[in-house]
């Protein structure tokens, strides 16, 4: 909770307290009205002193009706009227409801700030002779070098001047395979660059970067209303009057005709307080940003209430791969020690190798090792070459392990080694080459792994009879091999009618042009909705 709320919840505590000995005290002994009235106007205004002072500021500053004045006007009546309890235990139960909407609201927008935890904190701005200052975000001009450290966000849009490295792109793309940069490549804020210090020449204010875009449009997303949102706002302007002028008429006509002017006065304001719009008007807004914040908490970022209302018109679900169906995790899934080499010597060596490097391919390599019981070596004299892979030493031998590029300028590959490989990247697969000394010691290939829960994500879409799809960056056959997966573990799950409405036709069919695809594969009438998993997905498919 926040000191606001804190303090908030005190007060209740202790007018509920007094309310309850005054209530036992009066049940018990006869007090003068004048005495009562003093004493329970200390609870009273303990609860409701800001609903007071608030409704006063909104007549000042004319804007009258809102649930602060219904409120005040009840109360106060209630208390005029005699009813000093039935006054202090209304406005009580406002400001417990008004606490419980303040902390939802707070908890949902704890969760959307801490899945946008990606604005970098400051910048380390080059100065003409070369020295650097850290700066404000703000305060970096277009065209501005600035230096970005191994571990550092990068704090603006540019290009790279000099300096190679690997960014970790998970943030804003949802990728987990580290990009790799060099001199002229274009970076967006928001990465965390990995290795290599890199300098970079800006080519937008922070104002304008892909970070601040991105905080912008979830900060604002509660002022993209759902229809049935500007519909009740709309509804408040008029009905709110319409009950005020209504109770009015309650507590004066009546009266005029049949006299017994205390009893209508009662009902004007007990119809005053049911007829009170404020549960109506707090309640849709506040559903529709508990549910952005309860995506955030599962990840997932909603653009408005107009988007999450429109999810009730789904007909077609299209998943995107790396990082939405799959863990976005690398796993080694297979080994291909060279001749003379057992599996065991290739796992060893290589992890050996990768012990040191922070790369994500290196950690899927560690934990097979880990998980056959392997322990690597200390090696020597480590390097890490950007875009490339690692060498080290070890009991004077050069270790060296990455691309098939890399592998080729070291030892000799045999053709049906690379033919194997070839096969692997085809399936969406990465091989890894190690070699020592100059001879290939084998090839070890890592992918991604399909989440736990995406069979049964699937399987939910096909409930309402809705058709499931896959899309991806990736070569055809790595797509069509993650739907073969994802069908057997429905069909393994019981789900074969979800197995069938996953369409593997369709979605080797979309790859890159995703919306003419989807028109050209499906005759629907309603809603089609893209599962993707960041800022790289948006772009390339948000026509």
């Amino acid at each position: 909770m926040t000191k606001k709320q804190k303090k908030t919840l005190k007060r209740i505590i202790a007018a509920a307290v007094l309310t309850v000995l005054l209530a036992l005290l009066f049940h018990f002994v006869e007090l003068p009205w004048f005495v009562q009235l003093v004493l329970w106007l200390v609870p009273y205004l303990v609860i409701g002193h800001d609903v007071l002072r608030k409704a006063f500021m909104g007549i000042k500053n004319g804007e009258v009706f809102d649930e602060n004045f219904l409120m005040a006007v009840a109360t106060v009546g209630a208390i005029g009227c005699g009813e000093y309890a039935e006054g202090v235990a209304v406005m009580l139960f406002y400001q417990i409801g008004e606490l419980f909407q303040s902390y939802a609201v707070g908890k949902s927008r704890s969760s959307i700030t801490a899945l946008m935890d990606i604005r970098p904190d400051s910048a380390n701005l080059e100065a003409g002779d070369g020295s650097v200052s850290v700066v404000d975000p703000d305060d970096v001009p277009i065209g501005a070098t600035i230096v970005v450290k191994p571990g550092e966000k990068i704090p603006l849009d540019g290009v790279v001047l000099t300096g190679e490295s690997t960014l970790n792109t998970a943030a804003l793309t949802g990728e987990s395979r580290p990009r790799t940069v060099r001199p002229g490549d274009e970076v967006i804020s928001g990465c965390v660059n990995a290795d290599g210090v890199l300098r970079i020449r800006t080519t937008k204010i922070y104002g304008e970067s892909t970070v601040a875009k991105i905080l912008d449009l979830v900060e604002n997303s509660s002022l993209k209303k759902a229809p049935v949102e500007n519909f009740i706002t709309k509804f408040a302007r008029y009905y709110t009057p319409a009950v005020c002028i209504g109770a009015l008429v309650l507590a004066v006509v009546p009266p005029l005709l049949l006299g017994n002017w205390l009893d209508w006065l009662m009902r004007a304001l007990t119809f005053l307080v049911i007829s009170c719009p404020c549960a109506l008007v707090i309640s849709i807004p506040l559903t529709f940003f508990g549910g952005i914040g309860g995506a955030s908490k599962c990840g997932i970022l909603v653009k408005g209430g107009n988007y999450l209302e429109a999810l009730s018109k789904t007909g077609v679900a299209v998943f995107d791969k790396t990082g939405t169906l799959t863990k976005g995790v690398f796993k080694v899934t297979h080994t291909t020690p060279a001749d003379g080499v057992t599996e065991t010597e290739l796992l060893t060596l290589a992890a050996a190798l990768e012990c040191k490097s922070e790369h994500p391919l290196a950690r899927a390599v560690l934990q097979k090792a880990q998980e056959d019981n392997l322990t690597p070596a200390e090696v020597a004299d480590f390097q890490a070459l950007p875009g490339n892979g690692l060498t080290a030493e070890l009991d004077g031998q050069k270790l060296a392990g990455g691309s098939l590029a890399f592998a080729q300028s070291l030892a000799a590959i045999p053709q049906e080694t690379q033919d194997r490989a070839a096969r692997l990247a085809e399936q969406g697969k990465t091989p890894l080459f190690f070699c020592r000394s100059g001879k290939l010691l084998g090839v070890i290939a890592v992918a991604d792994v399909i989440k736990p829960d995406s069979p049964q994500a699937v399987r939910h879409c096909s409930y309402k009879n809705k058709n499931s799809a896959v899309y991806g960056q990736s070569k055809a056959e790595a797509i069509q091999n993650l739907i073969v997966d994802l069908r057997e573990a429905l069909q393994l799950a019981g789900a074969v009618g979800a197995a069938h409405r996953l369409d593997g036709n369709l979605a080797l069919a979309v790859g890159a042009h995703l919306g003419g695809g989807l028109c050209g594969s499906f005759r629907f009438s309603r809603l089609l909705v893209q599962g993707i998993d960041g800022l790289d997905d948006h772009k390339q498919h948000k026509g």
